[in-house]
């Protein structure tokens, strides 16, 4: 029988390092990765798409910036069902949000959980995948959401921080604060991005294009490519190559493919088909 491809997410070394042990001590297990954060989580899995997808992840509620329930947000947002994986919420919430949890049979893990009470979490998730309950379990995802924040609209949930304006830039002698309006496109590099600027200039700055996806206004930044952000005022044109595919041209003659699986966001910023 094939593994059951997981991935440990918690902001907290100790709480990552807990997950990590557990999971792979357990042969049914095989650990994709372990993140420090929601932007990071949503970073792997999206480099993913051309991989065997994740079919369950142990996911901390309270992490800053983006938290759980923003990740799952964007997860049932942005992904084919079978995309989707199932979710086990590691969290010390309190009472009101476990009751929510209980009723739509989406399973948690209470801070400071023991061996046996997450090994009765992993018996239980690993059985709804293998029964292949994967709309299901999207379903009751989307009903806890509305739940435990029901005067938040689903697709709002992100939106917990305002958005970036200027980036912190450091240099051997001195910190720039660059504002964002100067950016023309932003290109994942590893741990690091590459800012590109309009005056054709590229500052080195770390940090995952997950989070700048996260924090930038997604009214000017879209990303179109798992490595590509760009600034929608600076796309010229859009043009198509011989395998249907389309390439965003900015206006400084820059070429960036646009992802497929980025397609349908580009369209529902420009508000019409392509």
């Amino acid at each position: 029988m094939n593994p059951i491809r997981a991935v440990a997410v918690d902001d907290e070394k100790p709480g990552r390092e807990r997950l990590r042990r557990l999971l792979t001590r357990d042969s049914r297990i095989e650990l994709a990765g372990c993140c420090a954060s929601g932007a990071e989580v949503l970073e792997l899995l999206r480099n993913r798409q051309d991989e065997d997808p994740i079919d369950v992840m142990f996911l901390d509620v309270q992490m800053p910036e983006i938290d759980g329930f923003a990740v799952v947000s964007s997860l049932v947002k942005e992904s084919p069902p079978g995309a989707v994986p199932a979710i086990v919420f590691v969290t010390a919430h309190d009472e009101y949000a476990l009751r929510a949890f209980d009723a739509h049979a989406i399973d948690y893990l209470l801070k400071p959980y023991s061996d046996e009470r997450f090994q009765a979490a992993l018996d239980r998730v690993i059985g709804h995948v293998r029964a292949g309950h994967a709309e299901a379990l999207i379903s009751q995802m989307q009903a806890l959401l509305s739940t435990v924040v029901p005067r938040t609209r689903l697709a709002d949930i992100t939106a917990t921080t305002p958005s970036l304006d200027k980036i912190v830039v450091k240099g051997s002698n001195r910190v720039r604060l660059l504002p964002v309006e100067q950016i023309s496109w932003i290109e994942a590099d590893g741990m690091y991005v590459k800012l590109h600027t309009r005056d054709g200039v590229v500052h080195l700055h770390r940090g995952l294009l997950g989070s700048f996806d996260a924090a930038l206004d997604e009214r000017r930044f879209v990303r179109i490519h798992r490595s590509a952000i760009v600034n929608i005022d600076l796309v010229h044109e859009l043009r198509q190559d011989v395998h249907g595919d389309y390439i965003a041209v900015l206006r400084d003659r820059t070429e960036i493919p646009v992802g497929r699986r980025f397609r349908a966001r580009l369209q529902a910023r420009l508000g019409q088909p392509l």
